[in-house]
């Protein structure tokens, strides 16, 4: 008897769990069913020349929609899930800073029924941490499609902020899953932007948030996860210092670093970009940015995603430190990463690690980060001797706007495929949105 797929890849070299090698992955109902398939399929990719990467995750993007698409001129779900699959992105977690922040059931209700119809890929979402919510949150980070809560120990884009130890150990202490922190200490922030003055240079918002601004609130924040018990997942992490306060809190904590924080280096940073370099927390020096790249190579290193943070260009340009913090990246996080496979700074199984199964393990993403029987059969192919350049009618964010315009990268996402559908190929978007709200173990 003759068996039967949707969709067989052949002739393509897969990444799989256990190393690389050619496959022929069957898929039938949006899952993998085998990786040596044998009959019919009503779609054959033939893969020759491409490598095969389980669907890349970015865990961490800002696509400022509530659910109704209200700054349409800077992102929506919409144009942001639409760049993440032309930059072979299979599925985003969606930060709760928004106009309506996510902070409650009502509105995690309006911004998941969103998704249907709008994502072109899987979205899990944040729920926001408050001073006032905290004797809701064990429920809230139950609901279907939430991948962590959002802790803001320093003040970013937005109003969310629980920065006094009182308050972050209660919601530690508030249910028992994972939780995402912004680790800046906004007491050190708001005693040193006295020493800064209106018209100050770019370059100074690295002076004020200083590196022991972030290492200062990751100490913080590790007392109180190995105190409470609770696992704490550092965001951004950015400098020297926390990567050496991180290693040894491997029971509670876990690690994620920005594209940014590996490939972009201050004073060059913001010589280069001006307000287009500035973001939260900032690009850094040498040191840590090598730090970081020693952390990725000893495995410390548990994702990397891009921080996504779109803003318009007329809130960019303003005077610093009035200039809007937060740069674009989920178009560009998977060339920009592939780049630093061709440079030989991190090997294609690492990447995967980083940024498939990485995230899938941390946050506890049903289906997801793996190529293997009975996981979601989502792909992104990629050509790892293409050459391209970054310019600008490749982008698709409203804002318009990257700091990687104009960079030529090698290696590149020819095509990305989300539970069998192919969203993606050769730079062009096929189809309709097939996005779905994710499921998480709880």
């Amino acid at each position: 008897m003759v068996e039967r797929f949707d969709l067989i890849i052949e002739k393509g070299v897969a990444v799989l769990p256990w190393g690389m090698a050619e496959a022929r992955i069957g898929v039938r109902a949006g899952r993998i069913v085998t990786l040596a398939a044998q009959g019919e399929a009503a779609q054959r990719i033939d893969a020759s020349g491409l490598h095969i990467l389980p669907g890349l995750i970015d865990p961490h993007v800002h696509f400022r929609d509530s659910g109704s698409g209200e700054l349409s001129t800077v992102e929506t779900l919409e144009t942001g899930t639409r760049g993440a699959v032309l930059g072979g992105i299979t599925a985003v977690f969606d930060m709760p800073n928004t106009g309506r922040p996510a902070i409650d059931d009502a509105a995690l209700a309006i911004k998941r029924a969103s998704i249907t119809g709008r994502a072109w890929c899987d979205v899990g979402l944040y729920v926001g941490a408050t001073k006032q919510n905290i004797g809701t949150l064990a429920t809230l980070e139950a609901m279907p499609g939430i991948c962590a809560i959002k802790l803001f120990a320093g003040s970013s884009t937005g109003t969310l902020l629980v920065e006094d130890d009182a308050s972050i150990e209660a919601v530690m202490r508030a249910g028992r899953r994972r939780i995402a922190f912004h680790s800046e200490d906004e007491y050190r922030l708001q005693a040193r932007r006295q020493l800064f003055a209106l018209g100050d240079g770019f370059a100074n918002h690295a002076q004020w948030r200083d590196p022991e601004c972030a290492a200062l609130g990751t100490r913080r924040i590790m007392a109180l996860a190995r105190k409470t018990g609770r696992p704490a997942h550092i965001l951004h992490v950015s400098t020297e210092e926390e990567f050496s306060v991180l290693a040894d809190y491997r029971d509670v904590a876990s690690v994620e670093v920005l594209v940014n924080h590996l490939t972009q280096m201050a004073p060059d940073a913001y010589d280069r970009l001006g307000a287009y370099a500035v973001m939260n927390p900032p690009i850094r020096d040498r040191r840590h940015v090598e730090a970081a790249w020693r952390a990725v190579a000893d495995g410390l290193v548990d994702t990397i995603g891009s921080d996504h943070a779109p803003h318009p260009r007329s809130a960019k340009e303003r005077p610093w430190p009035e200039t809007a913090a937060g740069l674009t990246g989920v178009q560009t996080l998977v060339p920009v990463m592939l780049e630093q496979v061709h440079q030989g700074r991190l090997s294609l199984p690492r990447l995967v690690d980083l940024m498939a199964a990485g995230p899938a393990r941390i946050y506890g993403a049903v289906g997801k980060g793996r190529i293997a029987a009975g996981y979601d059969a989502d792909f992104t192919l990629v050509d790892l001797q293409a050459q391209r350049r970054i310019e600008p009618e490749w982008l698709v964010s409203p804002c318009g706007w990257s700091p990687f315009m104009g960079e030529s990268m090698t290696g590149w996402p020819m095509m990305t495929i989300v539970r069998g559908a192919v969203v993606m190929r050769d730079g062009a978007v096929l189809g309709a949105p097939v996005g779905q709200s994710m499921a998480f173990r709880s």
